[in-house]
């Protein structure tokens, strides 16, 4: 009998323990990643589900619906945002919410989409597109509970975006590794298609690494055919194309209002975003696209510590190489990426990296498309270290690069310089002089101010914000001097400051 108790006691002495262990942690966790945060929580609450080879989907649905929220977002008619409609099958945003590839001539002043519970304390993934530009973000929660969220930060470049809600003890969705995905696996599609409840629908991994061009489009990036035209004229884009596409294609039925809604496999591990469907109807026609849930690590991680992302780029410029490019440049290769251009300033220069190089592998790992290449460097910041193997005169040589960020770019040569004077704004750390013609000509905008300088240690100077940026917006009102900016910064949405503009990477939009 004592044995018995002393088996009990210390039953009931190592249960306490281990909550005891998990409440510290749960307490102490706020310098954790979004990653790490998960990883405490999964290792002392491991839920038992089906194998990623089981055709049985119910325990994989039952864990991860109560973790996909509804979001609904409003849109003000002084928002001041036209957006027209590309008419292509591909559009994103018309596919997600309505109007089957038509055009549109303003944004619509209410839409819905999905998202992903992250943590029990309100982190929240979702699309750029389901929150851009919204004046009202509500989260539909799944015990229907209805709170409003603010933004952490979004990216068009990736097409992602972090929320929060204040609430506690949420049900989450863990994140699993997209790098294990193989094509034929089963997953499932979680969100809230043509604004049903929740809707589960399954298929198969089609593709990986599938970029589609969308997210330039959307931004008005310049296309391959641009590039095209460039490499025969020599007429460079006025824009450069920062867009990150490296999709995970499925069959899994994808609806408007899945956007930004879970792509999981069958163990019920996040593996992607969902982002986009290819449809000449606006309806499902059979693919679906999600962005990488390794990817979308790393930006919801800056999102969380900056407010938006850091970006560390090799500096080069490059096309895939098949048959017909390698004919024509009169190479035998017809794998890898060749290496168009070398940009000044940049890690791929520094590190040695020619024009006409050709990139064979990245991390050792072979490469054959953009999109193998390009998400593997959108996991990374400026000042991380990359090993490329180049093919330079029939031998592999392997370079080591430093990634570089969007200061590195040579501002004198990609911007006309803007008078060294300016007015100085204290609470962003910078300072602003009305555009010239010639440098909103540049950009096709028909307002704006340019950064003049930049203050160490401010707001701009910790979001990489460098000097000779044209701002457009600021919290959504256009600007033309240093007194518009100062004027529409106490008009921030939930406490949060929004500037938009463009530079010689491309539109950008931070929130603080």
């Amino acid at each position: 009998m004592k044995r018995i108790g002393l088996i009990v006691l210390a039953a009931f002495i190592g249960g306490a323990a281990a909550i005891g262990a998990y409440k510290l942690l749960e307490r102490n966790n706020d310098g954790m990643t979004l990653a790490e945060k998960q990883n405490v929580l999964f290792a002392n609450n491991p839920v038992k589900i089906s194998s990623t080879g089981a055709v049985d989907f119910v325990q994989a649905a039952s864990v991860v619906s109560p973790a996909v929220v509804h979001i609904k977002t409003s849109y003000g008619s002084s928002s001041g945002n036209e957006r027209g409609g590309s008419g292509s099958p591909m559009d994103m945003f018309e596919e997600f919410f309505g109007g089957g590839g038509r055009s549109r001539p303003r944004m619509p002043r209410a839409a819905s989409g999905s998202g992903v519970i992250l943590t029990p304390d309100g982190y929240i993934v979702t699309n750029n597109h389901v929150v851009e530009n919204a004046d009202k973000i509500e989260v539909i929660l799944s015990d229907r509970r209805k709170v409003m969220a603010k933004v952490i930060g979004k990216d068009p470049n990736t097409d992602l975006a972090l929320i929060k809600v204040e609430e506690t003890n949420l049900p989450i969705v863990k994140m699993g590794n997209s790098d294990n995905v193989q094509i034929g696996e089963w997953v499932l599609a979680v969100g809230f298609p043509l604004d049903l409840q929740t809707t589960v629908t399954a298929g198969i991994v089609s593709a990986k690494a599938r970029s589609i061009g969308i997210l330039a489009r959307q931004q008005g990036q310049p296309t391959e055919e641009e590039y095209d035209e460039y490499r025969r004229t020599g007429k460079a884009p006025e824009r450069t194309n920062n867009s990150i596409e490296s999709f995970i294609q499925t069959d899994a039925a994808i609806n408007p209002g899945n956007s930004g809604g879970a792509l999981v496999n069958a163990s019920g591990e996040l593996i992607g975003i969902n982002a986009a469907i290819a449809s000449q109807t606006g309806t499902n026609e059979g693919y679906g696209f999600a962005i990488p849930v390794n990817l979308a690590k790393k930006v919801l991680e800056d999102f969380r510590k900056y407010g938006a992302v850091k970006r560390g780029y090799i500096g080069v410029s490059f096309r895939p190489l098949d048959a017909d490019y390698a004919e024509e440049l009169k190479i035998k290769d017809i794998n890898g990426l060749y290496v168009s251009d070398v940009l000044p300033n940049g890690g791929g220069a520094a590190a040695g990296i020619q024009k006409g190089d050709i990139i064979k592998k990245v991390e050792g790992i072979a490469i054959y498309d953009s999109p193998d290449l390009q998400e593997k460097i959108g996991r990374m910041s400026p000042g991380d270290k990359v090993q490329l193997t180049v093919l330079r005169n029939g031998a592999l040589k392997d370079v080591n690069v430093t990634l570089k960020g969007d200061a590195s770019v040579n501002l004198a040569k990609a911007t006309p310089a803007a008078k060294s004077t300016g007015t100085t704004i204290s609470k962003l750390g910078a300072a602003f002089a009305p555009a010239s013609a010639q440098v909103k000509a540049r950009y096709g905008a028909k307002n704006g101010v340019v950064v003049t300088s930049v203050e160490p240690g401010k707001v701009f100077d910790s979001m990489d914000l460098p000097k000779g940026l044209l701002v457009t917006t600021v919290n959504g009102k256009p600007v033309n001097s240093a007194k518009d900016v100062e004027a529409a910064l106490p008009t921030s949405k939930n406490g949060m400051t929004t500037i938009s503009g463009v530079g010689p990477n491309g539109n950008y939009t931070f929130t603080f």
